[in-house]
C-alpha cells in the first residue's frame, strides 16, 4: 500500500491540483464568451460559467475519484497523478483515501447524475429554454443535499476524519472548495425561484376570471 504523505503547507501536488481547477474555470469562461450572445443577462452568463465549471469538475476530478475508489480500489493504494492529488485531499479528510462507502455513494450520484444534469442545463441556457429554471432547482437541491450528507454525519461524530491543522487543508480544501457548492446553488435557487414565481404570478394575473 502506498504511504499517505502529509504536505507541510503547499506542495507541487497542491500547485497542479489548484492549477487544474483554475484551468477548468478558464475553459468555462471561454465557453461562455463563445456560446452566449454579448447581450445575455449577467445572471445567465454567471449560471453558464458555474454550471460548465461544475460539470467539468464532476466529470474530471470526481470522475477520477470514482475510478480510483470502486471495484476494490482505493486512492491510498493507487498510482498516478490523480491518485496523488486525491491523497493530498485525503490528508485533509481521510474518508477520500479509503473509499468510504458513504462518500463513494454520494460521488456516484454526483458524477453520474449531477454532472450530466449540469451539462444539460448549460445546453438549455444556450437554447434560451426557460425550462432550465426547474432543472436548476433540482440540481441545486441535489448539490446541497450532497454537501450536507458529506459533512453532517462527520460533524455529529466529532469530525474524526478531518484534519484542520494545516491552513491549506482547512481554508482551501475543506472550507473554500465545499462552501462554493453551498453559496452558488443557494443563489441559483433564489434566481430561478424569481423567474418561476414571477411567470406563474403573471399567468395568474392575466388569466380571465369566470363570471359569477
Amino acid at each position: 500500500m502506498l504511504e499517505v504523505t502529509q504536505p507541510s503547507v503547499f506542495t507541487a501536488t497542491s500547485a497542479y491540483s489548484l492549477a487544474g481547477v483554475a484551468g477548468i474555470a478558464v475553459v468555462a469562461s471561454t465557453a461562455a464568451r463563445a456560446l452566449l450572445p454579448k447581450n445575455a443577462p449577467w445572471q445567465d452568463r454567471v449560471t453558464f460559467i458555474w454550471l460548465t465549471f461544475d460539470a467539468l469538475i464532476h466529470f474530471i476530478f470526481e470522475g477520477s475519484f470514482l475510478a480510483l475508489s470502486t471495484f476494490g480500489r482505493t486512492v491510498n493504494a493507487s498510482p498516478g497523478a490523480f491518485a496523488q492529488m486525491w491523497r493530498e485531499y485525503a490528508a485533509a479528510d481521510t474518508r477520500w483515501g479509503i473509499a468510504d462507502p458513504t462518500v463513494v455513494s454520494l460521488e456516484l450520484l454526483t458524477v453520474l447524475g449531477a454532472g450530466p444534469l449540469a451539462a444539460f442545463i448549460v445546453y438549455q441556457i444556450v437554447r434560451r429554454d426557460p425550462a432550465r429554471h426547474y432543472w436548476i432547482v433540482v440540481l441545486s437541491t441535489a448539490e446541497l443535499y450532497g454537501g450536507w450528507m458529506t459533512f453532517c454525519p462527520e460533524w455529529l461524530t466529532g469530525s474524526p476524519s478531518l484534519n484542520t491543522s494545516n491552513p491549506l487543508f482547512l481554508w482551501v480544501y475543506l472550507v473554500f472548495m465545499n462552501t462554493i457548492w453551498v453559496i452558488i446553488p443557494v443563489w441559483l435557487m433564489c434566481d430561478s425561484y424569481t423567474h418561476i414565481a414571477g411567470t406563474l404570478r403573471g399567468t395568474q394575473t392575466n388569466k380571465p376570471r369566470k363570471a359569477d
